[in-house]
């Protein structure tokens, strides 16, 4: 069983940055591949960004390509979003999300985590 939190939400006006964390504890962190989703008042939640087990591959939503950058320390067991040029559109909750790394073949797709963690709210003012 493995358990996520996250950490770094916050407010910041468009064109800022933020740095989303995400602690894992009790299970081998490096047997999962690790995802990032979001959701937005009345909306559904949606992909953000994916990263492999080893952390050589990263998938990204068209949305965030180029302004976000995932990443992962597997000694840490932690993994990051980097976020830049925030726009208001990026205001969500976001969640940071598990699977086991073996079958791992749709990182978008919310029904391949097994685990996720509460939520950390983000907040992009115009």
């Amino acid at each position: 069983q493995v358990q996520l939190v996250e950490s770094g939400g916050g407010l910041v006006q468009a064109g800022g940055s933020l740095r989303l964390s995400c602690a894992a504890s009790g299970g081998t962190f490096s047997s999962y591949a690790m995802g990032w989703f979001r959701q937005a008042p009345g909306k559904e939640r949606e992909f953000v960004a994916a990263v492999s087990w080893s952390g050589g591959s990263t998938y990204y939503a068209g949305s965030v390509k180029g302004r976000f950058t995932i990443s992962r320390d597997n000694a840490k067991n932690t993994m990051n979003l980097q976020m830049n040029s925030l726009k208001p559109e990026d205001t969500a909750v976001y969640y940071c999300a598990a699977a086991k790394a073996t079958g791992w073949s749709t990182p978008g797709a919310e029904y391949e985590y097994a685990y996720w963690g509460q939520g950390t709210q983000v907040t992009v003012s115009s």
